[in-house]
């Protein structure tokens, strides 16, 4: 038999005896089901990024035009909210299958609050342009027409720099995937973490692909590092379908007779 780290007993005993007896999502049994202060915290500077997001920041509209005008902005905040929303469900997630708070965690998970709150900005100012261009210009803001090529490499370069956040969420991932044995992960929790690990890889290089547009490609291409995201909208259903599959063959093993849900 294996025997456990001895730092990792405190994870061990934090878990009741039976998992079995845990509520399950989609089949996975849910260890940390009671929010800790952590995920708190991380609910709180997600709240915080979208208040800095709001279609008006700066006042209440007081008259028809600046209502009309901050209507503009509409597109760019539900597109800013959705990718918020991607990389707050991914913790959340995480949160909810293994209730973990040791150090490590912690670590990465402050790492993503001020990623976030960096990113912010950035993701306002790339899908107001990106609207803006799709538009004509009857919603969104473009970048000043006294942005150099210099200060345009440096946004897309920021923005793409928000793969750092997919890269956390896959640290997360991986340090779960690393305590599998004290978290007594079974074969099919064992196959949803690494599809965690492949699934979130998938933004991570993108965004190192849109990186190296944004400081290579001319000036008059330099669009093609916003563009590139769009790949995973084949990407990830295509990378979600062949997960599918792999946990399909899983459950059927284990209907089967065999060690598919074994501990």
């Amino acid at each position: 038999m294996k025997k456990m780290n001895p730092r990792h007993g405190d994870i061990a005993s934090a878990l009741p005896a039976d998992l079995d007896a845990l509520p399950r999502l989609h089949g996975f049994r849910l260890r940390g089901i009671e929010m800790t202060r952590l995920e708190t915290f991380i609910d709180a500077a997600f709240a915080f990024a979208i208040s800095m997001l709001v279609i008006a920041a700066q006042q209440i509209p007081d008259n028809i035009q600046t209502l009309l005008a901050a209507f503009k902005n509409v597109p760019t905040f539900v597109c800013s909210i959705a990718v918020l929303g991607i990389f707050w469900r991914g913790h959340w997630l995480w949160s909810r299958r293994y209730g973990l708070e040791d150090s490590a965690s912690i670590l990465i998970s402050w790492a993503m609050i001020v990623t976030v709150l960096i990113l912010i900005y950035p993701l306002k100012a790339i899908f107001g342009a990106m609207w803006y261009l799709i538009s004509s210009g009857h919603v969104g803001q473009r970048f000043s027409l006294h942005t150099t090529e210099s200060q345009a490499r440096t946004i897309f370069a920021i923005y793409a720099l928000g793969v750092a956040i997919s890269a956390e969420i896959l640290l997360l991932n991986l340090r779960a995937w690393q305590l599998r044995d004290p978290l007594r992960l079974n074969a099919r929790e064992r196959l949803v973490t690494r599809g965690e690990l492949t699934g979130w890889s998938v933004p991570v290089g993108v965004g190192i692909v849109a990186l190296i547009f944004a400081l290579t490609l001319p000036t008059d291409q330099i669009q093609w590092s916003g563009w590139v995201y769009f790949s995973m909208i084949i990407l990830v259903p295509l990378h979600d379908f062949f997960h599918e599959r792999r946990l399909k063959a899983v459950q059927d093993g284990s209907q089967d007779g065999g060690p598919g849900q074994r501990e």
